[in-house]
């Protein structure tokens, strides 16, 4: 974790003269990602950020507060990632690849251990007894599934979903496949086999039932096409 010099303008009262709140809400999402919300205490955030805590409060309010704005920040580059990944560009099979590619990234840094989702591990605790983090956490979650579902759209207008495909719903599991990344990368890192299997079992997978492409998947209730997918490369 990165630090400023310790013992930096002790006696400094209120916001520090060089101050970016973007660099100390990265500094303090390191800080709670490492312990999580309750066991980061102030002293650390305060080590973490290079800022004392009268300057802390002064930027950011409490702890709480503090949090809260770290964790719309996470979300926000979140937001920017996926814009990127999903890209209109690119056919969806490459698009839902790159985000989950650039999602195990953040997940299992090549420096450091695997980490997971800084959402998912550390406010999913945080969320059953406080509502505001849970609203912020399931904001952030609810954008994930309205890009995905944005995606999937134009790939049914594009002909790469099938008419009477179900772009809510298979937003839903392509979220589904990244809060399991998120949650699985949490513990250990990728072996080998892993990034070998990845662009080959994931987009093919993540849709139900096995066997059926992506691209093949009707909404409930309705058959499901067994013809080939001439833009396959499964």
């Amino acid at each position: 974790m990165v630090q400023k010099s310790e013992g930096m303008e002790p006696k400094r009262r209120g916001r520090p003269r060089a101050y970016d709140p973007d660099d100390a809400l990265e500094r303090a999402i390191r800080a709670f990602w490492k312990t999580g919300y309750s066991g980061t205490s102030l002293d650390d955030l305060s080590a973490a950020t290079g800022m004392n805590r009268p300057s802390l409060y002064a930027a950011f309010g409490d702890k709480r507060a503090l949090y809260l704005k770290a964790l719309d920040h996470y979300w926000a580059l979140g937001r920017a990632g996926m814009k990127e990944a999903l890209t209109y560009e690119r056919p969806l099979r490459e698009a839902l690849m790159a985000v989950y590619r650039a999602a195990l990234t953040v997940y299992m840094p090549e420096k450091g251990d695997p980490r997971g989702c800084f959402g998912i591990g550390t406010a999913t605790t945080e969320a059953f007894a406080d509502p505001k983090i849970r609203a912020h956490f399931i904001a952030g979650l609810r954008d994930l599934d309205q890009a995905f579902e944005a995606r999937m759209r134009f790939a049914q207008e594009q002909g790469e979903l099938p008419d009477d495909a179900d772009p809510a719903a298979l937003a839903l599991l392509a979220s589904a496949t990244l809060h399991t990344l998120a949650i699985s990368s949490r513990g250990e890192a990728p072996s080998e086999d892993f990034w070998k299997i990845l662009p080959v079992r994931v987009p093919n997978t993540i849709f139900l039932p096995s066997g059926v492409h992506c691209g093949q998947i009707s909404s409930p209730g309705s058959k499901v096409s067994r013809s080939g997918d001439p833009r396959s490369t499964s």
